[in-house]
């Protein structure tokens, strides 16, 4: 079942809670390890425009699936698949959660999260960002790392496929360390993403016989 709390764990749109979670070094990273973070932020800082698919996995092993748009800088859109109800919109100031089935409305500023790594104006993984962890696999690397200034708590793992390098996925852990994974398929570059898709109003905001 896909939950508001599930949902925010997966996206990384809520601030997580400082006081439960463990102090977090930077690790001393190898000349290797340096080379995959600058591929990596040379990538993100690529890529403008993109959509693909994804596939959530909560902490229990429950999986939801839905569209991805992406328009650095800010702005983001998960779009997920009925009957969830769920809409996800990163508007480059905030991050809105709409759910149609239980009709709430929630709204955090993206800077105060996790999600705020690759949606930056400028991606630099060297500055205001704690890495913690260079994980390197046969095909794949995955990049660990928090606000280094604290704004906002938590880790977010990033994961890349090697060749090309390319956002396959990342992993959210929570300030219990229960973690989401979402992974990403058919997700590439792509241009002229309406602007409408990255709006999304409150409704009980709406006065009656407003247009919405």
């Amino acid at each position: 079942m896909l939950t508001r709390r599930s949902l925010a764990l997966a996206l990384a749109v809520t601030p997580f809670l400082a006081s439960s979670v463990h102090a977090a070094r930077a690790a001393v990273l190898t000349a290797e390890d340096q080379a995959f973070v600058d591929k990596a932020a040379a990538y993100l800082q690529g890529l403008k425009e993109a959509s693909g698919r994804f596939v959530q996995t909560d902490a229990r092993g429950n999986m939801t699936r839905g569209d991805v748009y992406l328009k650095r800088p800010g702005r983001a859109r998960f779009a997920y698949d009925p009957p969830s109800g769920m809409l996800v919109v990163a508007d480059g100031a905030n991050v809105s959660v709409a759910n149609a089935q239980l009709k709430t409305f929630d709204s955090y500023p993206l800077m105060a999260t996790p999600l705020s790594l690759f949606l930056a104006r400028q991606i630099r993984l060297d500055r205001g960002i704690l890495i913690t962890e260079v994980r390197r696999a046969a095909d794949s690397f995955t990049i660990t790392a928090r606000d280094g200034g604290r704004t906002a708590e938590g880790s977010i793992s990033l994961t890349f496929s090697s060749e090309p390098v390319a956002l396959i996925g990342w992993t959210v852990a929570d300030a219990q360390g229960q973690t989401t994974h979402i992974q990403l398929s058919g997700f590439s570059p792509t241009s002229g993403l309406a602007p409408g898709l990255f709006v999304l109003k409150n409704p009980r905001a709406v006065r009656p016989g407003q247009a919405r």
